[in-house]
């Protein structure tokens, strides 16, 4: 008995043959949104995210232009990537990015690499991949110097701020294991926002990285009412951000970010920012670099924590 065929529904056909062409073509642009040279070389454009008030790291200068210590290492990948591309320019555009968008505006391409203040962690590089560290700090926290606040356990039943998409609530969390310390969690919006609520008696301590703690410190109206106290959480690893599988990109990166460090340049440009006045007011952070960025700079590693 001949095997009955159904007749295909009017226009099925055409769907079935459309997808057929599509679908590799999908798979090339998926492919190509990956490969960064690529896209800069046929756009002659980069994005780099940067963050408004990672002060020292990545913020706004007086004229609202995004400088800082992070920046100017990915303007020192800018020109390797001219060199690469043998392009003779390439324009800059900038991207701001907070906590909590900063790794799907890497994803799905808007930003090509971060220029910030972000971990390195293990479980992110599932979603995108990292430069050698160019800074390890510790988590602590921020208080009013009257505040009597000296470590974890003086938390109990106070306000603490987090800027929203860190890992600090969640480090302060894994400290407290054990002591059933109740605190008020809040939400920042961005560091600046997170300072302010301490600053204005809304929160009783910031938790972020002690590094980003002491430039808001340096920018605050009277940096003698606040100090960094307390134990630390946790050693952190801070790295330029950028897509995941892609090699060639990665490769560029490193070798840049590597050969900074090896030359001296990273030990100079971290002074420049972190140890001398810098834009818009003239504040120095005043933040000597520690034992653990000197061991990054000594031995480049990009495996994260």
């Amino acid at each position: 008995m001949p095997k009955l065929r159904l007749p295909i529904p009017f226009g099925a056909a055409a769907l079935a043959a459309a997808f057929a062409i599509l679908l590799p073509q999908a798979a090339a642009q998926a492919q190509d949104n990956n490969d960064t040279l690529a896209k800069i070389k046929a756009s002659g454009t980069i994005t780099f995210g940067y963050r408004e008030s990672s002060f020292g790291f990545s913020y706004l200068d007086g004229n609202l232009k995004p400088v800082g210590y992070s920046i100017e290492i990915c303007n020192r990948i800018v020109e390797a990537v001219k060199s690469e591309l043998k392009l003779p320019a390439i324009e800059i555009k900038y991207q701001a990015v907070t906590s909590a968008n900063r790794i799907p505006l890497v994803q799905n391409g808007t930003v090509d690499i971060e220029c910030g203040s972000t971990t390195n962690l293990v479980e992110r590089q599932k979603q995108v991949a990292f430069s050698p560290d160019i800074f390890r700090y510790n988590v602590r926290m921020l208080v009013k110097a009257d505040s009597g606040i000296k470590s974890i356990a003086d938390l109990q039943g106070k306000t603490v701020v987090t800027t929203t998409g860190t890992t600090s609530f969640r480090l302060l969390r894994e400290a407290d294991k054990g002591r059933n310390l109740e605190v008020n969690n809040l939400g920042g919006k961005d560091h600046s926002d997170s300072f302010l609520l301490v600053e204005s008696g809304r929160a009783q301590a910031f938790v972020l990285d002690d590094i980003l703690l002491a430039g808001q410190i340096a920018n605050a109206r009277n940096p003698k009412d606040f100090v960094i106290t307390g134990e630390s959480l946790r050693t952190e690893n801070q790295s330029l951000m950028f897509r995941k599988d892609d090699p060639a990109f990665k490769a560029l990166v490193d070798r840049v970010v590597s050969g900074m460090m090896k030359s001296g340049e990273m030990e100079k440009l971290y002074n420049k920012w972190f140890m001398s006045p810098i834009p818009p007011k003239g504040i120095n952070i005043n933040y000597p670099l520690n034992a653990e960025t000197k061991e990054a700079f000594a031995s480049p590693s990009s495996k994260g924590i």
